[in-house]
């Protein structure tokens, strides 16, 4: 076989009975397979040093851009038993439409009339507060009537005083003459007593003058009594002035203390108003809970709870809704090691699950069936799956992703990175090193983009 030896064996008749010498006697020539490996070797060779794209790949599923495009759950706020459904499953609604109604299962809501009783309740405490507001009133007036009042009160007091003043003066003048007459009259008693004695006037002359020294007596001691009078006039006009302030303080200071206990009557009314017109309030507004509506436009996916008379609680999941109006984005996870290869604005490739594709990592140029994609959101905190969450948005510069496509749906996504050659590729995954970390200039990526786009 390998031509040694000029002795053959091939003309033994016995060897062509065997199958394994037929085999290895049919094989092609040693020359031709070694040219065989040579050539697939040399492919090989120019095949490490042709340009290869790193990427990442990742799973991902298709979810909302905005939160409020999302797939959500209607709650009810308060507690109750449902009554009545107006939907069903796969329905479309608008916003403000009613899903459904509850009635009142708490006891202090279950009067049907507790809106208006509070309301009267309401109504009637006001009425209180405007009661104390003009009793209020009333005390101020009749504050400043006293305080009129004891002016002139006052002002009268003080003319008395002055007018028993000016009459204990006037009574002290009509004093001094009345004792300057008795001092006169005495003195000319004197001297008639003298003529008298000298025979000069007679008897009832001096009579006469004794009977005028006694009414000058009895002037003065009269005057004497009408100045202590007029004295005792100032006296009591004086204290009258300090009855006046008296009196009239005790009676403001009673005014005022009504008044106070009075606002203090009104700032307790109005503190169970402000309560009352907070009771009114969130019973008003529960009273409207009794109905669930719709949040915004969409459809209704699943009833979480059914039947009629079940019960529920506060915050209780009842049925969940899709918004009709959404802008598609996908969903991947990275690993913490891959993460700082990312940024805003990176191009991703997009494969949607149930849509055929050809995929060719390295040369994403000669893949079939894949859609662009850009990064617009990296979570900055790793997620319970170990890895971090990206948020992709499709790329306007890429064919629309297909309309069929629904939320949850699965996909896998390749994020483009540097250009490095086959080999360099295969030695950096053989010893478990990340890709290349590098950042394009925004000029090179919208330049590659238009290229693209004249495409």
């Amino acid at each position: 076989m390998l031509n040694i030896t000029h002795n053959t064996i091939k003309d033994k008749e016995y060897l062509e009975k065997l199958n394994s010498f037929q085999i290895l006697n049919s094989r092609v020539n040693n020359r031709k397979l070694i040219k065989t490996l040579y050539l697939v070797g040399g492919i090989i060779f120019i095949v490490l040093f042709l340009p290869w794209t790193q990427n990442i790949r990742s799973t991902a599923k298709v979810t909302a851009l905005k939160p409020n495009q999302r797939p959500q759950t209607i709650h009810s706020i308060i507690a109750g038993r449902i009554e009545k459904w107006f939907v069903q499953e796969g329905q479309f609604v608008k916003k403000g439409d009613t899903i459904l109604f509850i009635s009142e299962t708490k006891e202090e809501y279950l009067d049907p009339n507790l809106v208006e009783n509070t309301e009267q309740q309401l109504k009637s405490k006001e009425f209180a507060v405007k009661s104390y507001m003009e009793k209020i009133k009333a005390n101020d007036i009749q504050i400043d009537a006293m305080i009129s009042s004891r002016k002139l009160k006052f002002e009268q007091a003080q003319n008395k005083l002055i007018q028993a003043n000016l009459k204990v003066l006037s009574d002290s003048v009509d004093l001094s003459a009345a004792q300057l007459n008795n001092k006169i009259a005495k003195e000319q008693l004197i001297r008639m007593e003298e003529l008298y004695k000298k025979g000069l006037k007679s008897l009832t002359d001096l009579e006469t003058r004794k009977l005028k020294v006694q009414e000058t007596q009895a002037k003065v001691i009269s005057q004497e009594n009408k100045f202590i009078s007029s004295k005792n006039e100032v006296l009591n006009a004086k204290i009258e002035l300090l009855s006046i302030n008296a009196d009239y303080r005790d009676k403001i200071a009673k005014s005022e203390s009504e008044k106070f206990a009075t606002l203090s009557n009104m700032y307790d009314a109005e503190a169970t108003v402000s309560k009352l017109q907070n009771q009114f309030v969130n019973y008003s507004i529960r009273s409207g809970m009794y109905y669930i509506l719709a949040p915004q436009d969409g459809y209704i996916t699943q009833a979480i709870q059914s039947g009629i008379g079940e019960t529920i609680k506060e915050g209780t999941e009842i049925i969940s809704i899709m918004p009709a109006d959404y802008e598609l984005a996908i969903e991947m996870y990275v690993n913490p090691m891959d993460i700082p290869l990312l940024e805003k604005g990176q191009h991703v490739q997009i494969l949607f699950d149930g849509w055929p594709s050809v995929i060719f990592s390295g040369w994403p140029g000669i893949s079939y069936g894949t859609y662009g994609g850009q990064i617009v959101a990296i979570d900055n905190f790793i997620s319970n799956n170990g890895k971090y969450r990206v948020l992709v948005a499709h790329d306007k510069n890429y064919p629309d992703w297909p309309k069929e496509i629904r939320l949850g749906a699965g996909a896998s996504t390749m994020t483009l990175l540097k250009e490095v050659p086959v080999g360099y590729e295969l030695w950096r995954q053989v010893n478990g090193f990340p890709p290349d970390y590098y950042k394009q200039n925004t000029s090179d990526i919208k330049a590659k983009k238009a290229n693209e786009t004249k495409k």
